[in-house]
């Protein structure tokens, strides 16, 4: 299987050079030039694995340079009991007949994106490998609050890796934040930038595409790579947890195996959704992709209307994982709907240039055709909290919240009662205030006492890796400005 980019189809790579690259130097995301179909019998054959042996059946599919064994090490190291707190690695909460919650933040960081990143630097380190690279890889993250946790955390003394995070100022929870500056290992760093983190994101990419830089790196033995949903190796391990909701949809009797099921998924720079996409092309029988926004809704709107336009007013909001206005992954959906990157990269450099691009009739037919965009406001997502928890006994976190309202609208707007499931993508624990304040506790106790609170609250026991936060010391206060991210860069690795 070969890798191009969105923007020069024409580029072919392998699977390990395309994740051991991140990103294509023409500023272009690596996408499968075809989607592997799952075999008759597959689901049923899947319903009966654990999660670790669906990932290795899933990823392989993807990955013919790896072998099994490989592959299987890798999920018995990444998914294994002391990296998850559950044996079924993303337990589905049965809320009702028509209901599920798929449980994606068991991992040692608390969310979702634990998935991706406990496979990640197996998947790198193996592809260095392959491809014969004996530099050092730094991997630079922008991340919007869970990222940059999950990344440290995956990466932390790997060897022949340095990890660089930035993130928002002010634009993350004090818990996320508390995760980051507090990482061990001697090959981190994190850095706050003043700004979004569409900032932050905007950075990272100008500086991957910065031959100067990437030329000083190459002379100290250094290279780039990204373990942003930029990076294929992120999207692939994504792919496996939609095929397995799938299967516990089968197994817990909400759906009979061939019947469609619908997904709704809380939102920001695409790439979660978009795993769920291609596991659809793979032949699971996903109806209907509910894209759940806060009130940066400019993925409801460009769903609406073709319209993808990020000039609007951009809001931080109690769901910070999605105040988002550059959703980088649609690129890779653009690219799967037209396999056309002239045009791909046309509307990738107005958006660039003058903040907007329009897709054609035909593409926004065809985005319609699998998507309904929605969004609801911080108040919104608060009653359903305090609703879910006071009606089922169930806490859920302001993401899922999102998501939840989200499916709630569309689901009164359509008629549509097929089954659905709500991707939860972080525990409640690491938004511990907003949580508080939507269950009606307005006295937020200091620092990590919060998370005694929210569980006192709550009657739910807080995660170990969040309880144990109070016990470490802050290492990183570095804040720089938009234009200091190049010299933190440099000075990170070459010092």
């Amino acid at each position: 299987m070969r890798y191009v980019s969105t923007r020069d189809s024409g580029l072919k790579l392998s699977a390990s050079e395309a994740i051991v690259m991140g990103l294509s130097r023409d500023g272009g995301l690596f996408i499968p030039e075809s989607i592997p179909a799952l075999e008759q019998g597959a689901i049923e054959k899947l319903c009966k694995m654990s999660y670790q042996d669906r990932a290795v059946y899933v990823m392989k599919m993807y990955l013919d340079e790896f072998s099994e064994d490989e592959l299987k090490a890798f999920t018995t190291a990444g998914y294994g009991p002391n990296k998850y707190d559950v044996p079924e690695v993303a337990p589905m909460y049965k809320l009702d007949d028509k209901t599920g919650i798929l449980e994606l933040w068991h991992g040692p960081t608390c969310a979702f994106k634990d998935m991706a990143l406990q496979m990640l630097p197996y998947l790198l380190t193996a592809s260095l490998q392959k491809t014969g690279e004996t530099k050092t890889v730094c991997i630079l993250v922008a991340t919007s609050g869970d990222t940059g946790k999950a990344a440290l955390e995956g990466f932390c003394d790997v060897d022949k890796t340095k990890i660089l995070v930035f993130y928002p100022k002010n634009g993350v929870s004090d818990i996320q934040e508390l995760q980051m500056v507090t990482q061990s290992g001697d090959n981190v760093g994190v850095c706050a930038v003043y700004g979004n983190f569409d900032d932050a994101q905007t950075g990272v990419k100008r500086i991957f595409s910065d031959e100067d830089i990437r030329e000083k790196l190459e002379r100290d033995g250094f290279f780039l790579s990204s373990a942003n949903s930029i990076n294929w190796g992120r999207v692939l391990p994504q792919i496996v947890y939609y095929v397995s909701a799938y299967c516990d949809c089968i197994n817990n009797g909400t759906i009979k195996n061939g019947e469609e099921l619908n997904v709704c998924v809380p939102t920001g720079n695409f790439g979660n959704i978009l795993a769920g996409y291609f596991a659809k092309l793979m032949g699971v029988p996903i109806g209907r992709f509910i894209c759940a926004s806060n009130s940066n809704n400019v993925l409801t709107d460009f769903i609406n209307t073709g319209v993808y336009d990020k000039n609007r007013q951009f809001y931080t909001t109690t769901s910070p994982s999605m105040d988002i206005l550059v959703s980088s992954n649609l690129e890779r959906l653009l690219y799967s709907l037209t396999a056309d990157s002239d045009v791909v990269k046309g509307w990738m450099n107005e958006l660039n240039s003058v903040g907007k691009y329009e897709v054609s009739e035909a593409v926004k037919t065809a985005v319609q055709a699998e998507f309904s965009g929605g969004f609801c406001s911080d108040d919104e997502a608060a009653e359903a909290i305090a609703k879910l928890k006071n009606e089922n006994n169930y806490l859920m976190d302001t993401h899922t919240a999102v998501a939840y309202k989200v499916l709630e609208d569309y689901r009164i707007a359509t008629g549509d009662d097929r089954p659905c499931v709500v991707v939860s993508t972080a525990s409640p624990f690491k938004f511990c205030e907003s949580v508080l304040n939507a269950l009606g506790v307005t006295e937020i106790r200091p620092g990590c006492d919060v998370i005694d609170q929210l569980s006192e609250v709550s009657g739910v026991k807080a995660p170990l890796p969040l309880l144990t936060l109070k016990d470490k010391k802050v290492r990183f206060t570095d804040v720089v400005e938009k234009a200091g991210m190049d010299d933190a860069v440099l000075n990170m690795i070459l010092n």
